[in-house]
């Protein structure tokens, strides 16, 4: 029975990579999988998936409105599919989530989503709140803090590096725009 996998973490962690290594081990043995990615992430390419130490590949675009039961179903009557890999899961919407546990549970084609569990403002995304609810099994990947420490949160900056309290949730941004941190630490910035 194939099962609905959610491995999260805060940015920096190693998603895309660990993503990208999964992604290769199956092709390696032969078979089918299937990437995503959100169509809105576009620090490096839309369409790609890139991790920070180089490895890419192409991917399938999703937005909200992407019907995944439909397009991926299409695509493995054509291609049978061993599993299908999305990174960049905080942006899916619970509907779709929903669609990937019917893709484990009816089309039997594991389904492993990549993302991070909350935002800068310490609050869950949509689809991770989704997946934390109904995923058959959760993974924390670990990053670092500048102290050495686990890193949970993810600060966002502004130009000068000072900690921004307020905007909108999604705000594309990469180490230039958001640093992995410690609660401790990811506390002591917001307050100022």
């Amino acid at each position: 029975m194939a099962k609905l996998y959610f491995y999260y973490a805060s940015m920096n962690a190693g998603k895309s990579t660990t993503l990208l290594q999964a992604d290769f081990n199956y092709r390696e043995r032969g078979m089918e999988t299937m990437l995503w990615t959100a169509a809105l992430d576009d620090r490096y390419d839309t369409g790609v998936i890139t991790s920070r130490i180089g490895l890419q590949a192409d991917a399938h675009k999703f937005s909200p409105d992407t019907d995944l039961w439909a397009e991926v179903t299409a695509e493995n009557a054509t291609r049978p599919i061993a599993c299908l890999l999305l990174d960049e899961a905080q942006f899916l919407t619970r509907d779709q989530v929903l669609q990937l546990a019917r893709l484990a549970d009816e089309a039997n084609i594991p389904v492993v989503a990549y993302g991070l569990r909350t935002d800068f403002q310490a609050e869950l995304f949509p689809g991770s709140a989704a997946l934390l609810g109904i995923a058959d099994t959760l993974v924390e990947l670990k990053a670092v803090c500048e102290c050495g420490r686990k890193a949970t949160m993810n600060l966002r900056v502004d130009a000068a590096g000072n900690a921004v309290k307020e905007g909108a949730q999604t705000e594309i941004g990469g180490n230039d725009r958001y640093v992995a941190l410690c609660r401790k630490h990811f506390m002591e910035k917001v307050r100022g």
